[in-house]
């Protein structure tokens, strides 16, 4: 579950301590990325963040990507897997909402040259601005801090709003989708990617979930289908995808193992769950023209 306790019990590293030149050299860049990468922090095929599943992530050290974690996801797993079928390009100007401690948006801006704005509410802009800095990418990420309801946003502003791990916390009520898909232009993306279930979870919950399901009491949690049904209702947009991660909730126990290794409770979930419930979950969908 993404819980915002997570951070506290991390490895205690800042990302900014961590500098853009301990990252490895992704194969995929766009022409305007930094080219000097240290030597010193080539990190080895073997390592913890290492996924075949994830290039362009695996290219980046795994310091600086657990430092910089805020919640129960990898953020650049999940928007890796997101932007495969997204068409950025660079330039377009991408709202990154509920960024957390700003590392999808770094990543966003490094891999695909897409201009963010890195919006979040609970950890601070200046904290990001400095992590930005840090990742050499404030050229191309802009810190904000705002409430996703009370956004200080231009209508038709962007070409994307991307949401990693958030959307669930603010996004569930019938009207919110009408309102943020004002700041997108006519034709532009709203997609989000996110911890969730392969179906509706129905009363009674499963015994080998009961003891989770006390805990964390994920309400908010939802099945890909249950989105693409919540945004259609809505009539702002036209779903063009809904759908779940092959295996993710391998991923999703071993990031738990990595960053909250004490959280038995979950992992004894996952691991009898076994990906019958527990998945990482995406939703795309395109503003309509002429509203």
């Amino acid at each position: 579950m993404i819980l915002m306790e997570f951070p506290i019990i991390m490895l205690n590293k800042q990302p900014s301590a961590v500098s853009v030149d301990t990252f490895t050299e992704s194969a995929d860049n766009f022409d305007s990325q930094p080219q000097s990468f240290s030597q010193e922090y080539q990190m080895p095929k073997d390592e913890c963040l290492s996924y075949p599943r994830f290039p362009r992530t695996s290219a980046y050290h795994p310091d600086w990507v657990l430092g910089g974690a805020s919640g129960g996801a990898n953020p650049l797993w999940l928007t890796e897997w997101l932007c495969e079928v997204l068409d950025l390009q660079p330039g377009m100007r991408v709202l990154d909402l509920g960024c957390g401690r700003a590392m999808s948006s770094i990543f966003l801006h490094r891999e695909f040259g897409v201009q963010v704005w890195a919006t979040d509410l609970w950890y601070s802009a200046s904290e990001n601005i400095q992590r930005v800095r840090d990742a050499g990418a404030e050229a191309g990420v802009y810190p904000i801090s705002a409430n996703a309801r009370s956004l200080p946003f231009s209508e038709e502003f962007f070409d994307a709003v991307i949401s990693i791990d958030s959307f669930m916390y603010y996004g569930t009520d019938e009207l919110y989708l009408s309102d943020l898909a004002r700041f997108v232009k006519p034709g532009g993306l709203i997609a989000i990617a996110q911890a969730g279930f392969v179906n509706e979870v129905e009363h009674p919950i499963p015994d080998h979930l009961s003891d989770w399901w006390a805990a964390e009491n994920p309400y908010i949690l939802h099945s890909a289908d249950w989105w693409r049904q919540h945004w259609e209702r809505s009539g702002v947009v036209d779903v063009t995808r809904t759908d779940t991660m092959p295996e993710g909730w391998q991923y999703w126990r071993d990031w738990i193992q990595l960053i909250a290794p004490e959280n038995e409770t979950e992992l004894t979930a996952l691991e009898a769950d076994a990906g019958r419930n527990f998945a990482y979950i995406r939703a795309i969908g395109r503003r309509r023209e002429g509203l």
